[in-house]
């Protein structure tokens, strides 16, 4: 059933839609401490890939620390559906060694609403250790900045 409504987005993404960035301002809430950042959402072009940016920080980047890509992103005219792989090679902290890990990301942002749901989940890793294995629901909150 996943996966049909994600089918569903694809076949009604309109191009037109996307054509310029989206941009927002987002709150992530957590106990006492509210985090408020920059989401730009753009999509592919004939020579650009579709991109993610936080707080000016593109979030497709591969360096000695991991990796992480943005596989998809589909923009209708009701939802905005994002899709990330991040992989993390095996690590040392704190004299306690951990192997590999990954998270697989899936946010969804009702653009009438502004409300952002994130979907991750963990496998192996340091985070797994941390937070636990399995997936995660998160819930923020958004408000368009700029509209295309």
């Amino acid at each position: 059933m996943k996966h049909l409504a994600i089918l569903f987005l694809f076949l009604c993404a309109d191009p037109a839609l996307a054509a310029e960035p989206l941009v927002f301002s987002c709150a992530r809430t957590e106990k006492n401490y509210t985090e408020v950042y920059e989401l730009k959402i753009s999509t592919s072009s004939n020579n650009q890939k579709a991109k993610v940016f936080v707080d000016g920080r593109d979030l497709d980047r591969s360096d000695d620390l991991g990796r992480q890509t943005i596989k998809s992103i589909v923009i209708t005219e009701s939802t905005i559906l994002i899709s990330m792989e991040t992989y993390f090679p095996p690590e040392s902290f704190d004299g306690v060694k951990y192997g590999a890990g990954s998270v697989i990301t899936v946010t969804t942002i009702n653009r009438s609403t502004g409300q952002l749901s994130k979907v991750e989940t963990i496998q192996g890793g340091i985070l797994s250790a941390t937070l636990g294995e399995g997936t995660k629901t998160y819930q923020e909150q958004c408000t368009i900045v700029k509209k295309p």
